[in-house]
């Protein structure tokens, strides 16, 4: 892997807007991760020391997925009123925006693979030193999306199978609230276990 301290930044951000067809803010800031302010409409992408090309491309590309397919009204009804736990909610969400976004232009594609195999590499999940098909359901779910499904090698029983096949083909975002609702009925179950 070749990091690449000339990135243009300026060129990026300009991309970025060009892809969330409008004018959304973007910021470079010294923070833990990505994030697209829904509000706000405000994209942050962290400043880190070994930041490649690939993993930039990539967490641009996540977080137009946001601008483009999450509702901010939708996301806060699901979170305050429906009670929906944020974490469950996120991971699925996640996995359906890439989805569209990948589908809207499907030259991200292989930036989605690329940079998640640096952020795997660079260990950004915290899976190198532990048994990835001995986590919850929802983190192997989180890590079988991320890993582009087509290259994951995570174990999962033939019933929760049919939840990675739910996964792969979200297209709305009541879809993320109702597969939400029933992981975390789940996975609490799970973890009692």
């Amino acid at each position: 892997m070749t990091i690449n301290k000339e990135i243009n930044k300026n060129a990026k951000s300009n991309l970025a807007k060009l892809l969330a067809t409008e004018n959304i803010s973007v910021e470079h800031k010294k923070v833990k991760t990505a994030y697209f302010d829904l509000k706000h409409r405000l994209l942050v992408v962290p400043i880190w020391k070994e930041m490649n090309k690939d993993i930039l491309d990539l967490l641009l590309s996540h977080e137009i997925g946001h601008a483009l397919f999450t509702d901010m009204k939708e996301w806060q009804i699901a979170v305050d009123k429906e009670k929906i736990p944020h974490s469950f909610l996120n991971v699925i969400e996640d996995a359906r925006i890439e989805k569209l976004v990948k589908r809207k232009y499907a030259g991200l594609s292989q930036i989605f693979i690329r940079g998640y195999r640096d952020l795997i590499e660079k260990d950004f999940f915290k899976t190198k030193n532990r048994d990835v098909n001995e986590m919850l359901l929802i983190d192997r779910l989180n890590m079988h999306f991320k890993s582009s499904y087509i290259e994951s090698d995570i174990d999962f029983t033939s019933a929760e199978l049919d939840i990675v096949d739910r996964m792969k083909n979200l297209e709305t975002f009541e879809d993320v609230k109702v597969l939400a609702k029933e992981l975390s009925e789940y996975c609490s179950k799970e973890k009692e276990e």
